[in-house]
């Protein structure tokens, strides 16, 4: 079975929930109509960083051409593992404020199991496998790269 999936990294703030609902319509619209089940995450950048200092912005670099890649590979595996029908990654890149939208995930599957495990497995390989470099800014002007969620 195929997986259809919709990608894309954001320079630019998002609305996750509008992104969702284009997304929703399009499956309801689609060949294979609305699929019985849907599981999705929205993730947005806290206010402080690990240590609970106040952050001024998240920083997300990435190599271009590379991210979508390896992006789409890993959706498109985890999506046939999982048994979905459609998958939605919506990422930020750039520099990310406190309470914005960074990552927006959607899957829909027949089952509920199948897309709840799916999200939770994507979810978990943006984490640590996706090619970000994240570096936090803190209210203090000081910054500091984050250690341990990228693979490389």
């Amino acid at each position: 079975m195929s997986v259809e999936l919709t990608l894309a990294l954001q320079p630019q703030p998002f609305d996750p929930l509008h992104h969702l609902e284009g997304w929703q319509r399009a499956q309801a619209d689609g060949p294979r109509g609305a699929s019985a089940a849907e599981a999705w995450f929205i993730g947005r950048v806290r206010g402080h960083d690990g240590r609970g200092e106040p952050l001024e912005a998240l920083e997300l670099e990435h190599y271009p051409g590379m991210t979508e890649h390896c992006l789409r590979s890993q959706a498109e595996q985890l999506g046939r593992h999982h048994g979905a029908s459609a998958l939605l990654v919506q990422h930020r890149v750039g520099r990310v404020l406190p309470g914005e939208a960074i990552v927006l995930v959607a899957v829909a599957a027949d089952r509920r199991g199948p897309a709840q495990r799916c999200c939770q497995a994507l979810l978990e390989a943006l984490k640590h496998d996706a090619p970000f470099w994240k570096r936090e800014w803190l209210r203090s002007g000081a910054s500091r790269w984050v250690e341990g969620n990228t693979a490389f």
